[in-house]
């Protein structure tokens, strides 16, 4: 083999996966995703409410307008930061973030549990999962913010 073309065979292959569209038929649907889902991620979005959430995470994301990670988000709502909380439901072990709708409730911020960590991810714009998400209001995204924060107000409650 030839020293100039060694270890380059990894680099065509990468190239050709990008430009290579991802199959939806790779990823679980909804209904897989909501069995994984642990047992305190209420109140959990429906289907469509889900893709919403993702698209206005999305939105945000490129506005720099988002709070990723357990970390940020709890430092976001402490320092009183408006917005709504997206919490990812197949969190294990769940101790991670069981003390974020607390948080929520007290600083009466509206959150609501996602089913796929990987999937909040993906919509943050970041290679791995996310297990929260704190999405602030911009104007440019203002209808789809609007529309899925009154939508996630209307979620029954857990108790």
């Amino acid at each position: 083999p030839d020293k100039c073309t060694m270890g380059r065979k990894s680099e065509v292959s990468d190239t050709e996966e990008a430009a290579t569209p991802s199959k939806s038929s790779d990823r679980p649907d909804y209904d897989e995703l909501v069995k994984r889902v642990n047992v305190i991620a209420q109140p959990l979005a429906g289907r469509k409410l889900t893709k919403r959430l993702y698209r206005t995470v999305k939105k945000a994301s490129k506005r720099k307008l988002l709070r990723r990670g357990v970390k940020d988000v709890v430092k976001g709502l402490k320092r009183g930061e408006k917005g709504f909380v997206l919490i990812a439901g197949d969190i294990s072990p769940i101790d991670v973030i069981t003390h974020i709708p607390v948080l929520c409730e007290d600083k009466d911020m509206a959150y609501t549990f996602v089913p796929s960590r990987d999937d909040l991810g993906m919509a943050g714009q970041t290679k791995r999962g996310t297990s929260a998400v704190l999405v602030k209001r911009h104007e440019d995204y203002g209808d789809s913010y609007d529309s899925c924060l009154d939508e996630m107000k209307s979620l029954p409650m857990p108790f």
